[in-house]
């Protein structure tokens, strides 16, 4: 009788262990599932607030300046350049604030150090490269100089958000037709820079 007790006794004891265990691992299992799915919503919700990749602003399609050529592509760039550095002096020049003011040194930096990049690329290929903004932009600065305080800031935010936007074009069309490797890395290395600059002026033009 004893003996039957003891092993009734250890049968039960076995059970009630075997019980728990699976308890635990039912409760583990469900704890993993739940953390699984929390970080799938999470990993969700962060890719749903993540904005559309600059990449997306630019057009090989859209409104580019002449660049049929590798030489013809570098003379643009370096007067889509010149266009930005000279146009961000004047704003400057005549007293624009906050933002913009930001925006106007931070594109004579970038811009400034772009040319100094295509220089040399350029001079390699007895392409000679213009130092003064384009017939367009001449007219352009002329009608920035008889604008101030908000006008102009709203000129110059809206006519870099154009600038920038055809810039970024003509960099994309031309990385797909050119076969020369140093402008296929000034342009790889230049165009996220021009499209982080497209992707400002346009979040502040409409502001």
């Amino acid at each position: 009788m004893k003996r039957l007790f003891f092993s009734a006794a250890c049968i039960g004891l076995l059970g009630l262990g075997a019980c728990g265990s699976t308890t635990t691992d039912t409760a583990t299992t469900t704890t993993d599932g739940a953390t699984a799915d929390g970080a799938a919503t999470d990993s969700a919700g962060a890719m749903a607030a993540m904005p559309a990749g600059d990449s997306a602003m630019s057009d090989a399609n859209g409104p580019t300046a002449p660049h049929s050529t590798d030489p013809e592509f570098m003379q643009s760039a370096a007067h889509s350049d010149q266009n930005e550095i000279q146009l961000s002096k004047l704003a400057l020049e005549k007293g624009v604030t906050g933002m913009a003011k930001t925006h106007a040194n931070q594109m004579i930096t970038d811009h400034t150090k772009s040319t100094a990049e295509l220089k040399p690329i350029a001079q390699k290929k007895g392409v000679t490269l213009p130092t003064d903004m384009d017939a367009e932009h001449k007219a352009i600065a002329e009608q920035m100089r008889g604008l101030s305080g908000q006008d102009l800031e709203k000129k110059y935010l809206e006519q870099m958000t154009l600038d920038h936007q055809k810039t970024a074009n003509t960099m994309m069309a031309h990385q797909k037709m050119t076969q020369d490797a140093e402008l296929l890395g000034f342009i790889s290395k230049t165009l996220p820079v021009v499209q982080s600059h497209l992707t400002m002026f346009k979040q502040h033009s409409t502001m």
